[in-house]
């Protein structure tokens, strides 16, 4: 595969930050009565289900093969936890706070996950993009508007909880960005690994959901917003997602999608109403040359594993 190829893959990871960045709007808009757990495990439980459905027959085979079985069912530990503690952690801390510990922390577990397993180190390119990148997140996040209340419309004042969730957030995605690299190295297809780890996901959240969602049916609206979060940054972001992962590392694509704040935060000024001020628009210019210049830099593909 040619260089150009290997740049080219990161940027389906890019259109999928752009969507996952729709969610914290999205979810704003939920009335205070329905849980921040029952949007996540609506969000990845219909997602994982639709995942699962367009690539039943090759995820069922990726489940069957040891080399990639290990991997997804620890990817879908991940992908169980990731929601209900990330709209957990912007519940409590607020829709800013929430996206950048969670998203900000990315990238440091996945690279602190490649050196347990693999003993490789990041390289300069992705150490320099990925502290410049976050240093302007901390922009964005010093720079929101911080009288808006959390996703549910009431800040709790439990910051600190909503910080580790947060972090718990950004392992869990950390984990299931890397398992899912290491499952398709493995063997299975992009499309398969997704299917597999996510419809996995799915059956351990159904409980949950069945058990906290029955707000989500309350009117028209809180369906329709479900079905947008189900469809859009879950469904159709995944499948973008897994296409960036044939050719990523898990740590590459993390410090990419901190292009999500930024989307985040653009939205809540024009949709919401929300007001940046000036060093939070510094930090939209510092997360986009960041993420802009690691999307382009040249990758090197991740090996094949043997089974």
């Amino acid at each position: 595969m040619t260089s150009r190829k290997r740049t080219a893959g990161a940027w389906p990871l890019v259109i999928a930050s752009m969507l996952w960045g729709t969610t914290g709007t999205a979810a704003s808009f939920l009335p205070g009565n329905v849980s921040p757990l029952a949007v996540g495990a609506a969000t990845m439980m219909f997602g994982g289900m639709l995942l699962f459905a367009i690539s039943a027959r090759t995820a069922i085979a990726a489940l069957q093969n040891a080399a990639s079985r290990r991997w997804l069912v620890v990817g879908a530990i991940g992908v169980v936890v990731y929601p209900l503690a990330f709209y957990s952690s912007m519940s409590l801390a607020g829709v800013a706070i929430g996206n950048v510990v969670s998203l900000g922390s990315g990238p440091v577990f996945a690279a602190l996950l490649e050196w347990a397993f693999e003993r490789r180190r990041p390289s300069r390119v992705w150490a320099v993009c990925t502290a410049t990148a976050l240093t302007g997140i901390a922009m964005l996040a010093w720079g929101s508007d911080r009288s808006e209340g959390a996703l549910s419309g009431q800040a709790s004042g439990d910051t600190m909880a909503g910080i580790g969730l947060g972090l718990l957030a950004g392992f869990s995605y950390a984990l299931y960005t890397y398992s899912s690299s290491r499952a398709i190295r493995a063997g299975a297809a992009s499309g398969a690994a997704m299917g597999g780890m996510f419809g996995f996901g799915a059956v351990a959240l159904a409980p949950l959901l069945l058990a906290l969602g029955g707000p989500l049916l309350q009117s028209a609206t809180t369906v329709g917003i479900t079905a947008y979060l189900a469809l859009g940054p879950m469904f159709t972001a995944y499948i973008f997602f897994g296409i960036a992962m044939r050719t990523l590392h898990s740590s590459t694509a993390t410090s990419i999608t901190l292009l999500e704040p930024f989307v985040a935060t653009l939205l809540a000024v024009v949709v919401v109403g929300e007001r940046l001020l000036t060093v939070g628009w510094l930090g939209l210019a510092v997360v986009l040359v960041s993420v802009l210049a690691l999307a382009t830099a040249r990758q090197q593909r991740p090996a094949l594993e043997s089974p």
